[in-house]
């Protein structure tokens, strides 16, 4: 939603008497400018944490005494000073818990219809709304700058600066790189590369994304990871890989292929056992498709505050589709999701789960959610059916052929020199039911030890020896692993391998 059509929306909710509209955002310049056009002439009062109670124009204290929210409240509830007007409170996160602020916001939400007309603004980056002010609170987030508006403030900077003008391409590709910044960290950021040669160009791009993996890491629940891994790296999983190379052509031509009347991809679901590739997968699928990789932590949605949670679920959700196109990987979907329906299931994570199964079901974005799952034994089946993810593959133990070609790839990059001397083919044959993880951990103890006695290559013995001594996850987890294959087969998922 463009900041014009919020203001519209805060327009009617002002109109509709709604008593405490809370503007969920970090930008308190453009939260100004909401509740100044939502005014209508009326006087605006702000409460702030730093000054107290002061002028919303100038910022200036207006009275003594008045640096505590509840006693703040109190005075102006008490004196009638309310009627008429508008409170604003800002940084109320800080405050919102304290039960003397929970009740005095109560009281003046009880008596907007009794005449005294006051509607209060609450403006924060954190959202946290008591249960006792979930009735009387309606949630105003603010989207991030789209594209045109990204556009202007870069020129607008380049025109204030007196710098020379960038072309069309670069001007493309500074607005890519600064989807889902708020103005004040795109000025800021601009203000650094600036800062750095006296102009803009193309190297200054490496310090926008530098800056960008930064600030979308604070946000703690997502984190934008560098694209290092390519399919190259993964032994096996050819269906996959075919089956995403075909996505990433759609990706790569989402015009063309929108008008030819293709569907933007939704995502993929790869399930398996640790250690085979997943984590992998999704690295790589970023990577093949060229476009940035954003990984959710599902365990920090949850939040303490009525409505937090979710807050946290859509807050995720809007910042991935304000960066798209790019790749959602969602790691271990079962530790948010698993036994959804159960007695002893929360009601959070059920509504978490309501609205993410709603997102995959009408998205829209060119977001491509790659989500990978150990267990999904106790998954919720509506997360399976057709329509919510394009497909699910399932990852087993690697093959003989598979495994020839992770000794290949392991070794090739530690010791490249000792690979033509290692019969990869004999270690294939006597690690049947290893996982990746498992040769990978083979590899890197073979190498430590030859390198500890002082031996100037590493040979096939010396990784037979750990061979010989390391239990491979088929044996650590066979009945687990019967188990899932069961409902691989029962569910008809697709092998993620050739067999």
């Amino acid at each position: 939603m463009l900041l014009e059509q919020v203001k519209e929306k805060v327009l009617h909710y002002v109109d509709a008497q709604f008593p405490i509209l809370y503007l969920n955002t970090f930008e308190e310049a453009k939260a100004d400018e909401i509740i100044k056009k939502s005014a209508y002439g009326r006087e605006i009062l702000e409460w702030n944490a730093s000054r107290g109670f002061v002028d919303f124009r100038t910022k200036l204290p207006l009275l003594e005494g008045m640096k505590q929210l509840e006693v703040t409240l109190s005075f102006l509830n008490n004196n009638d000073e309310l009627r008429g007007k508008i409170l604003v409170i800002k940084d109320v996160h800080h405050f919102i818990d304290n039960p003397y602020v929970i009740s005095r916001l109560k009281d003046i939400s009880l008596r907007i219809h009794n005449g005294l007309e006051t509607i209060i603004f609450l403006v924060s980056p954190v959202l946290k709304i008591p249960v006792e002010l979930e009735k009387y609170t309606t949630i105003i987030e603010m989207d991030y700058m789209g594209e045109k508006e990204i556009k202007s403030l870069i020129k607008q900077f380049i025109e204030v600066n007196e710098l020379p003008d960038i072309s069309d391409s670069l001007l493309e590709e500074f607005t890519t790189a600064f989807k889902g910044l708020t103005e004040y960290e795109i000025i800021n950021i601009l203000s650094l590369a600036y800062s750095k040669d006296g102009n803009l160009n193309r190297k200054d791009l490496e310090i926008v994304y530098e800056q960008k993996y930064q600030m979308i890491k604070k946000s703690g629940i997502l984190e934008m990871i560098p694209l290092k891994e390519s399919f190259d790296e993964i032994g096996g999983l050819d269906n996959l890989k075919k089956w995403l190379s075909n996505k990433s052509i759609v990706f790569k031509n989402m015009n063309k292929a929108i008008e030819y009347g293709v569907d933007i991809p939704k995502g993929v679901l790869v399930v398996g056992m640790p250690g085979c590739g997943k984590s992998l997968n999704a690295k790589a699928t970023a990577h093949l498709f060229g476009i940035p990789l954003l990984r959710l932590d599902m365990g920090r949605l949850m939040g303490k505050y009525v409505g937090e949670s979710e807050a946290n679920m859509r807050k995720a959700i809007k910042l991935a589709e304000a960066i798209s196109p790019c790749v959602l990987w969602i790691d271990e979907l079962e530790k948010a999701f698993a036994g959804i329906g159960n007695s002893g299931n929360t009601e959070v994570a059920s509504r978490l789960f309501g609205h993410f199964l709603t997102w995959m079901q009408e998205k829209r974005s060119p977001t491509f959610v790659v989500a990978t799952a150990n267990d999904i034994s106790n998954l919720p089946p509506e997360l399976l059916r057709k329509g919510r993810f394009d497909e699910i593959f399932y990852v087993d133990l690697p093959t003989e052929d598979e495994r020839k070609k992770i000794f290949e790839i392991h070794i090739g990059k530690r010791r490249k020199e000792d690979l033509e001397k290692i019969d990869v083919a004999k270690l294939s044959k006597k690690t049947d039911g290893y996982s990746g993880a498992d040769i990978e951990g083979v590899v890197k103890e073979s190498i430590e030890k030859a390198f500890v006695a002082g031996k100037e290559y590493v040979t096939t013995e010396d990784i037979l020896t750990v061979i010989e001594n390391t239990r491979p996850l088929s044996e650590l987890l066979k009945d687990k692993i019967k188990l899932l294959a069961e409902i691989y087969k029962n569910n008809h998922f697709k092998p993620a391998s050739q067999k």
